[in-house]
Protein backbone atom coordinates (compact mmCIF):
# COMPACT_ATOMS: atom_id res chain seq x y z
CA UNK A 1 0.00 0.00 0.00
CA UNK A 2 2.69 2.65 0.75
CA UNK A 3 4.46 1.79 -2.71
CA UNK A 4 1.10 2.35 -4.25
CA UNK A 5 0.65 5.29 -2.36
CA UNK A 6 4.33 6.68 -3.16
CA UNK A 7 3.70 5.60 -6.91
CA UNK A 8 0.81 7.79 -7.07
CA UNK A 9 2.43 10.75 -5.40
CA UNK A 10 5.23 10.87 -7.48
CA UNK A 11 2.99 10.27 -11.07
CA UNK A 12 1.08 13.51 -9.27
CA UNK A 13 4.25 15.89 -8.78
CA UNK A 14 5.53 14.78 -12.07
CA UNK A 15 2.35 16.04 -13.59
CA UNK A 16 2.38 19.27 -11.91
CA UNK A 17 6.32 19.69 -12.70
CA UNK A 18 5.01 19.39 -16.64
CA UNK A 19 2.00 20.99 -16.66
CA UNK A 20 2.54 24.93 -17.36
CA UNK A 21 5.82 24.22 -18.52
CA UNK A 22 7.69 26.50 -21.26
CA UNK A 23 7.34 24.74 -24.22
CA UNK A 24 8.35 27.28 -27.17
CA UNK A 25 9.89 30.38 -27.73
CA UNK A 26 9.66 32.15 -31.09
CA UNK A 27 11.70 34.69 -32.65
CA UNK A 28 10.28 36.49 -35.49
CA UNK A 29 13.04 37.76 -38.45
CA UNK A 30 15.22 36.14 -36.56
CA UNK A 31 15.70 39.23 -34.32
CA UNK A 32 13.03 39.85 -32.51
CA UNK A 33 11.62 37.65 -29.46
CA UNK A 34 8.11 37.50 -29.83
CA UNK A 35 6.55 35.05 -27.36
CA UNK A 36 6.67 32.47 -24.79
CA UNK A 37 4.78 29.24 -25.05
CA UNK A 38 3.76 27.06 -22.07
CA UNK A 39 1.80 23.74 -22.15
CA UNK A 40 -0.40 22.51 -19.58
CA UNK A 41 -0.93 18.69 -18.85
CA UNK A 42 -3.96 18.84 -21.17
CA UNK A 43 -1.49 19.84 -24.24
CA UNK A 44 -2.88 23.81 -24.25
CA UNK A 45 -0.26 25.71 -25.69
CA UNK A 46 -0.70 29.77 -23.71
CA UNK A 47 1.37 32.19 -25.02
CA UNK A 48 2.64 35.02 -23.67
CA UNK A 49 4.46 38.30 -24.55
CA UNK A 50 7.72 38.79 -23.10
CA UNK A 51 6.38 41.49 -20.50
CA UNK A 52 4.14 38.70 -19.25
CA UNK A 53 0.76 39.71 -21.43
CA UNK A 54 -1.28 36.81 -22.81
CA UNK A 55 -1.47 36.74 -26.75
CA UNK A 56 -3.94 34.04 -27.11
CA UNK A 57 -3.84 29.89 -26.55
CA UNK A 58 -5.13 27.06 -28.02
CA UNK A 59 -3.67 23.34 -29.56
CA UNK A 60 -1.05 23.23 -32.21
CA UNK A 61 -1.06 20.93 -35.86
CA UNK A 62 2.05 19.12 -36.34
CA UNK A 63 3.95 20.40 -39.34
CA UNK A 64 2.93 18.39 -42.28
CA UNK A 65 -0.32 17.90 -41.29
CA UNK A 66 -2.95 19.41 -43.70
CA UNK A 67 -3.96 23.13 -42.63
CA UNK A 68 -0.71 23.55 -40.68
CA UNK A 69 1.15 26.92 -41.13
CA UNK A 70 4.05 28.46 -38.70
CA UNK A 71 2.49 30.06 -35.77
CA UNK A 72 -1.22 29.05 -36.35
CA UNK A 73 -2.77 27.55 -33.20
CA UNK A 74 -6.47 25.77 -33.38
CA UNK A 75 -9.06 27.09 -31.17
CA UNK A 76 -9.35 25.40 -27.39
CA UNK A 77 -12.59 24.04 -27.31
CA UNK A 78 -12.75 23.51 -23.73
CA UNK A 79 -13.63 25.54 -20.95
CA UNK A 80 -12.52 29.08 -20.58
CA UNK A 81 -13.06 31.29 -17.75
CA UNK A 82 -12.63 35.53 -17.13
CA UNK A 83 -12.27 37.43 -14.07
CA UNK A 84 -15.58 39.71 -13.66
CA UNK A 85 -16.60 43.08 -12.62
CA UNK A 86 -15.56 42.22 -8.91
CA UNK A 87 -11.94 41.46 -10.04
CA UNK A 88 -9.35 43.73 -9.32
CA UNK A 89 -9.20 47.02 -12.16
CA UNK A 90 -5.57 45.34 -13.06
CA UNK A 91 -6.72 42.18 -14.38
CA UNK A 92 -10.28 42.48 -14.67
CA UNK A 93 -12.14 40.74 -17.72
CA UNK A 94 -8.57 38.92 -18.33
CA UNK A 95 -8.68 35.11 -18.77
CA UNK A 96 -9.29 33.47 -15.27
CA UNK A 97 -9.14 29.42 -16.76
CA UNK A 98 -8.37 27.70 -19.35
CA UNK A 99 -9.02 23.90 -18.65
CA UNK A 100 -7.90 23.17 -15.85
CA UNK A 101 -4.86 25.73 -15.70
CA UNK A 102 -5.82 28.48 -13.23
CA UNK A 103 -4.42 32.30 -14.23
CA UNK A 104 -3.78 34.70 -11.37
CA UNK A 105 -2.38 38.18 -12.46
CA UNK A 106 -0.52 40.88 -10.55
CA UNK A 107 -3.12 43.54 -9.28
CA UNK A 108 -3.08 47.09 -9.26
CA UNK A 109 -1.25 48.24 -6.15
CA UNK A 110 1.98 46.31 -7.59
CA UNK A 111 4.81 48.14 -9.30
CA UNK A 112 4.44 48.94 -12.79
CA UNK A 113 6.46 46.04 -14.02
CA UNK A 114 4.50 43.47 -12.17
CA UNK A 115 1.09 44.84 -12.43
CA UNK A 116 -1.62 43.55 -14.41
CA UNK A 117 0.81 40.97 -15.85
CA UNK A 118 0.41 37.29 -15.32
CA UNK A 119 1.65 36.39 -12.28
CA UNK A 120 0.93 32.46 -11.99
CA UNK A 121 -0.45 29.45 -14.70
CA UNK A 122 -1.28 26.46 -12.46
CA UNK A 123 1.62 25.84 -10.17
CA UNK A 124 3.80 27.78 -11.87
CA UNK A 125 5.10 31.47 -10.65
CA UNK A 126 5.93 34.39 -12.79
CA UNK A 127 8.32 37.18 -12.09
CA UNK A 128 9.66 40.48 -13.92
CA UNK A 129 13.03 42.82 -13.94
CA UNK A 130 12.01 45.53 -11.99
CA UNK A 131 12.56 49.47 -12.27
CA UNK A 132 16.36 48.98 -10.73
CA UNK A 133 16.99 46.34 -12.85
CA UNK A 134 18.40 47.27 -16.66
CA UNK A 135 16.35 49.60 -18.98
CA UNK A 136 16.87 47.00 -21.57
CA UNK A 137 14.83 43.98 -20.05
CA UNK A 138 13.14 46.68 -17.29
CA UNK A 139 9.75 44.68 -16.93
CA UNK A 140 10.44 41.83 -19.45
CA UNK A 141 9.98 37.94 -17.98
CA UNK A 142 12.76 36.93 -15.35
CA UNK A 143 11.21 33.27 -13.95
CA UNK A 144 8.66 31.08 -15.21
CA UNK A 145 9.48 28.25 -12.12
CA UNK A 146 12.63 27.37 -12.03
CA UNK A 147 12.91 28.34 -15.22
CA UNK A 148 14.92 31.96 -15.45
CA UNK A 149 15.37 34.11 -18.32
CA UNK A 150 18.42 36.63 -19.50
CA UNK A 151 18.29 39.71 -21.45
CA UNK A 152 21.21 42.05 -23.25
CA UNK A 153 21.56 44.86 -21.14
CA UNK A 154 21.69 48.84 -22.46
CA UNK A 155 25.91 48.23 -22.33
CA UNK A 156 25.59 45.29 -24.64
CA UNK A 157 26.46 46.14 -28.40
CA UNK A 158 23.57 47.72 -30.04
CA UNK A 159 22.65 44.94 -32.55
CA UNK A 160 21.55 42.32 -29.77
CA UNK A 161 20.78 45.00 -26.75
CA UNK A 162 17.76 44.29 -25.10
CA UNK A 163 17.53 40.76 -27.09
CA UNK A 164 16.83 37.39 -25.11
CA UNK A 165 20.14 36.15 -23.71
CA UNK A 166 19.34 32.87 -22.38
CA UNK A 167 16.27 30.58 -21.71
CA UNK A 168 16.88 28.15 -18.89
CA UNK A 169 20.65 26.97 -19.42
CA UNK A 170 20.05 27.75 -23.38
CA UNK A 171 22.31 30.76 -24.29
CA UNK A 172 21.60 32.84 -27.30
CA UNK A 173 23.76 34.52 -29.51
CA UNK A 174 23.30 37.46 -32.49
CA UNK A 175 25.39 38.36 -35.45
CA UNK A 176 26.71 42.10 -34.74
CA UNK A 177 27.79 44.65 -37.16
CA UNK A 178 31.40 43.57 -37.20
CA UNK A 179 30.22 39.77 -37.85
CA UNK A 180 27.84 41.00 -40.64
CA UNK A 181 26.70 43.96 -41.31
CA UNK A 182 23.82 42.95 -43.56
CA UNK A 183 23.03 39.99 -40.81
CA UNK A 184 23.27 42.19 -37.66
CA UNK A 185 20.84 41.22 -34.92
CA UNK A 186 20.08 38.05 -36.58
CA UNK A 187 20.37 34.41 -34.69
CA UNK A 188 24.22 33.28 -34.24
CA UNK A 189 23.23 30.17 -32.40
CA UNK A 190 21.15 28.78 -30.03
CA UNK A 191 22.35 26.40 -27.50
CA UNK A 192 25.20 24.07 -29.82
CA UNK A 193 22.97 24.96 -32.89
CA UNK A 194 24.31 27.62 -35.29
CA UNK A 195 22.52 29.68 -37.87
CA UNK A 196 24.34 31.61 -40.79
CA UNK A 197 23.28 33.76 -43.28
CA UNK A 198 23.14 34.75 -46.83
CA UNK A 199 25.21 38.29 -46.95
CA UNK A 200 25.43 41.12 -49.26
CA UNK A 201 28.43 39.42 -50.96
CA UNK A 202 25.76 36.18 -52.06
CA UNK A 203 23.09 36.58 -54.92
CA UNK A 204 20.84 39.46 -54.42
CA UNK A 205 17.37 36.78 -54.22
CA UNK A 206 19.50 35.00 -51.64
CA UNK A 207 20.44 38.17 -49.52
CA UNK A 208 19.01 37.96 -46.08
CA UNK A 209 18.03 34.11 -46.25
CA UNK A 210 18.66 31.28 -44.01
CA UNK A 211 21.84 29.28 -45.15
CA UNK A 212 22.25 26.77 -42.18
CA UNK A 213 20.25 25.93 -39.58
CA UNK A 214 16.66 25.19 -39.44
CA UNK A 215 13.57 27.75 -38.44
CA UNK A 216 12.55 25.07 -35.86
CA UNK A 217 14.91 23.56 -33.11
CA UNK A 218 14.05 21.61 -30.19
CA UNK A 219 16.88 22.24 -27.55
CA UNK A 220 16.68 21.20 -23.86
CA UNK A 221 13.31 20.16 -24.74
CA UNK A 222 12.00 23.57 -25.59
CA UNK A 223 11.60 24.18 -29.26
CA UNK A 224 12.35 27.20 -30.81
CA UNK A 225 11.09 29.07 -33.89
CA UNK A 226 12.89 30.96 -35.81
CA UNK A 227 10.28 32.86 -38.71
Amino acid sequence: MKKCFLAISLSLLTLVGFSQSLSQVSLTGATTLASYSFITSENVIIRLTPDGSIIDWGTELEPGRMGYYEGKLLPYAGRVSYYGEEADEAYRGKVRSIGSANITYYGASMPAEQKGKVKSIGSQQFDYYMNYDNESFRGKLKTAGNTSFTYFGSYDNESFRGKLKSAGNTSITYYSVFDDKLNKGKIKSIGSVSFSWYNEFDKKELQGAMKTGSTMQKINGVVYKVW
